[in-house]
């Protein structure tokens, strides 16, 4: 895999929004790939989908790394409503930060990208 970075300036391109997304889905990829064979019986779990405290947590783990991916909304209006550009900002932010934090627990997985490392003002590009 490709462990480059790019700039995230915010230099205003077009591919903005999109770039923002792509990177997104990158991390979300990543983390869902080691969250999932935690739930699959045929990798010998029993957990995910009972009531104890270990399939609460994936159940947990899963849910927050679901919302924190969900931006395709944030990134449309942060093209379409510059009033709202501050406020879409700071969510990002708060979005790549929480997606961020769990993909650094498998840091040195081999599949690992450099880029899950940038800092939320560099994924945004917010000044």
């Amino acid at each position: 895999m490709d462990n480059t970075m790019d700039s995230g300036n915010g230099n205003g391109s077009d591919n903005d929004g999109n770039d923002i997304e792509q990177r997104f889905r990158r991390i979300t990829d990543f983390v869902e790939a080691r969250l999932t064979p935690l739930f699959d019986p045929a990798n010998g779990s029993d957990h995910g989908f009972g009531m104890d405290d270990t399939s609460r947590a994936l159940r947990a783990a899963r849910y927050t790394v679901q919302a924190a991916s969900a931006v395709s909304g944030l990134v449309e209006k942060r093209a379409t409503a510059p009033e709202l550009r501050q406020v879409v900002d700071q969510a990002l932010e708060h979005n790549w930060d929480v997606l961020r934090s769990v993909a650094r627990m498998w840091e040195d997985h081999p599949d690992f990208l450099k880029e899950f490392k940038a800092h939320s003002w560099d994924v945004v590009g917010a000044v």
